[in-house]
């Protein structure tokens, strides 16, 4: 597929913020927010748009992530829209759906907590192993910008 075709693919898509993230040991990654409605749009082009922009952008690791919102607990609706805070604007539900926009092209097939002695908590994220060869270069860019975005410890392997 030719940069042309990529371009008429983008026409009606766009991006609402962009952030350098640092992932340590002199690498950076860049952060593409989008729209959550135009996120199917954007995955379906991904694997070729992340290409590109990493050509451009030489040495970063470049993702897509929708921008989403997370309601408090103390959610209160107004008196036209009834209800409780839907599902998908809790905090889990917002951390886990960026987890899955990280690693996006590859399939999450598990997840474990490890709780240590000491207090701490890791999250296994266990990814299936058809895409290893293509990811394995890039999980310690997901587990850096996963800590900065939501202040949890991750750790990914492969099965």
């Amino acid at each position: 597929m030719t940069s042309t075709d990529l371009k008429s693919s983008l026409r009606d898509l766009f991006i609402t913020a962009a952030k350098e993230v640092d992932c340590g040991g002199g690498k950076k990654a860049i952060i593409l927010y989008v729209p959550y409605k135009l996120l199917k749009s954007f995955n379906k082009i991904q694997t070729r748009l992340v290409r590109e922009l990493e050509k451009k952008f030489s040495g970063r690791h470049v993702l897509i992530i929708a921008q989403r919102t997370i309601l408090g607990k103390s959610y209160a609706r107004s008196i036209k829209t009834k209800g409780l805070r839907p599902r998908s604007r809790t905090l889990t539900a917002v951390q886990d759906s960026i987890l899955e926009d990280i690693v996006y092209p590859t399939e999450i097939t598990g997840k474990r907590t490890r709780c240590k002695v000491d207090g701490s908590r890791v999250l296994k994220v266990y990814l299936d192993s058809k895409d290893q060869a293509n990811v394995e270069t890039r999980t310690d860019t997901y587990a850096a910008v996963y800590r900065k975005l939501t202040n949890k410890q991750i750790s990914f392997n492969f099965n």
